[in-house]
């Protein structure tokens, strides 16, 4: 890994990083919770670079992160009235919303498709990236069973040169994964506990305890 590749999120790097996204190329991105190496979510030999990189089961879907709600919205194929009192409430911030995905535009994010987990993350360098890029496909920037990177080092030494650039913002501030909310159909589910917690979450949506089911990680 060249040092080049490590730097901090200037906005010279921050252009660079979204002309990298723009040709094909991973970026490695801070957030508010871990960091995460990115993609074109509309790219399919971009997404698919990413789960090589990663050594990630093509079989699991790569979340998608939005600079703000109405990108969410665009991206969406429904986005019903949880799903906005939940971005209202806790976005930007570390919970992921999955809704049923809008088609077109068509996204590449492994799977079986259909759905899409959004996120707004609450971290300055991750929002002027995401409103030069537009959404981004980003999974935590490890290889697959690793710990999450919560530096720029961290993900340097897991992904190597299969990365473009590294964006340096210092330590992840979160340190923990989102809460995962699926809307998509059915009761609600609380599919991963994160940095929000279950009772947070029905306090938002106005329901009583116990009401979101899951939890698991």
């Amino acid at each position: 890994m060249l040092a080049s590749a490590i730097r901090p999120p200037t906005p010279q790097a921050l252009a660079d990083a979204a002309d990298a996204i723009g040709r094909g190329g991973l970026v490695v991105m801070p957030t508010d919770t871990v960091y995460g190496v990115a993609a074109d979510p509309f790219n399919p030999s971009a997404t698919e670079r990413l789960f090589e990189v990663k050594r990630r089961p093509a079989d699991l879907v790569l979340p998608v992160l939005v600079a703000d709600a109405a990108q969410a919205r665009r991206l969406a194929g429904a986005w019903p009235e949880d799903a906005e009192a939940l971005a209202s409430a806790f976005w930007p911030g570390p919970l992921t919303v999955i809704v049923p995905a809008a088609a077109p535009p068509a996204l590449h994010l492994g799977g079986a498709g259909g759905t899409v987990g959004l996120r707004q993350p609450a971290h300055p360098a991750a929002l002027a990236l995401l409103r030069l890029t537009g959404p981004l496909a980003v999974s935590s920037a490890n290889v697959s069973g690793a710990p999450p990177a919560v530096t720029a080092a961290d993900a340097a030494r897991q992904l190597g040169d299969g990365v473009a650039l590294y964006l340096d913002a210092g330590r992840a501030g979160g340190q923990t994964v989102s809460s995962v909310v699926d809307l998509s159909a059915g009761p609600m589910r609380l599919t991963r506990a994160g940095g929000i917690g279950q009772a947070e979450l029905e306090t938002a949506l106005g329901r009583a305890r116990g009401a979101l089911t899951g939890g698991g990680a």
